[in-house]
Order: C-alpha cells, then sequence, then structure tokens
C-alpha cells in the first residue's frame, strides 16, 4: 500500500470525535445524564434505543457517512454525518416529550456555538463545513417514551483526480481503451 500523501491526510474530519468531546463537556447535556456512543447509521441507533436500560439520555455520533464525489472544474467530495440524539420521558407523556425537545434543541444550539469555530478551523485544512445544518425531530411514534431527533453536517474536500500511471497496472486512459486494438474486449 502506497504512503497517505497530504491529500488523504485532509480527505476526512473526524466528526465521531468531536462531538464525543462536545457530549463529554457540555454542561446541560451532562446535567441531563447524555452520554455518547458510536453507532453505524439509523440501525446502530435504533439498537442503542433497545439498550437504553443503562442510560435515559444519549447523543449518538454514526461512524460512517453518505456522499457523493462531484466531477467537475473542482471536483470535491462530499460527506455527510449524522448525530441522533435520544431522551426518555414517561410514555404518552406529552409535556415530558416536549421538555425533552426543548433541552436537545438547547444541546443542539450550543454544538452549533462551538462548531461554527471549528469551521473556521478545518476550513485551514481544506475541509468546508455546509453552513446549513438540519435538524431534525423524530414523530413521537418512532420509539414510545422517547424524544429523538438527529442532524445531519456536511463536509466538503477538494478531490485531486489528476490521472496519475503508478496507480494502475497499465496505462489505461481513454484514447487507449477506446482505440480499435483495445475495442473489442469491452463489448
Amino acid at each position: 500500500m502506497p504512503p497517505v500523501g497530504p491529500i488523504l491526510k485532509n480527505y476526512n474530519w473526524d466528526a465521531t470525535t468531536f462531538f464525543e468531546k462536545l457530549t463529554a463537556k457540555n454542561r446541560l447535556a451532562q446535567e441531563n445524564g447524555f452520554v455518547s456512543h458510536r453507532v453505524s447509521g439509523l440501525e446502530g441507533f435504533e439498537e442503542c434505543l433497545h439498550d437504553m436500560q443503562e442510560c435515559t439520555a444519549f447523543i449518538a455520533i454514526s461512524d460512517i457517512a453518505q456522499g457523493y464525489t462531484e466531477l467537475n472544474n473542482t471536483p470535491h467530495t462530499r460527506r455527510v454525518k449524522t448525530v441522533f440524539f435520544a431522551m426518555r420521558h414517561a410514555i404518552d407523556d406529552m409535556t415530558a416529550r416536549q421538555e425533552c425537545m426543548d433541552i436537545m434543541r438547547e444541546i443542539f444550539r450550543q454544538f452549533m456555538s462551538v462548531l461554527i469555530q471549528e469551521k473556521v478551523r478545518v476550513m485551514k485544512e481544506h475541509i468546508y463545513l455546509d453552513p446549513r445544518i438540519t435538524f431534525v425531530e423524530m414523530p413521537q411514534f418512532f420509539f414510545s417514551g422517547c424524544a429523538c431527533a438527529h442532524f445531519q453536517v456536511a463536509t466538503d474536500v477538494y478531490t485531486d483526480l489528476r490521472y496519475n500511471f503508478d496507480e494502475w497496472t497499465e496505462d489505461i486512459l481513454y484514447d487507449k481503451i477506446f482505440s480499435p486494438e483495445y475495442s473489442d474486449e469491452f463489448k
């Protein structure tokens, strides 16, 4: 495996560790018993919900990302990280559910007060956080007796898509693939 160069080193912002630290250091989260968990997507979040015997509130940071690479004059790769909130309350108590949502909204706001500064820091490493961060409250029937929400943070990193012969076992540029000598191989 070739050594990781500077372009790969800057490829990913460690959102999982970032939000774990925020959860551990935030006063409101600590006062309300929030703990952090690493999960893999919505399935992992749902598994955490079923294990809520050990805690009454958690922030689950997905360690996977959705994304795409855009092929244009300035190619970049976008990764979207998801952070889930869950807070238990008495079943069918809509007032308690609303109080939980209010707490989670406020923790989200406080996280954003740090993220806006983190945005400037990671920009120096050519990682760009999308300023539009969605906060979605999940319906009350998603999980009985538990208020749930999530938000997503998208990052963009410019991607070096220059052809590098050393990455291939043979030269496969467009003009060679579609030359008469190779055209029969791809039918």
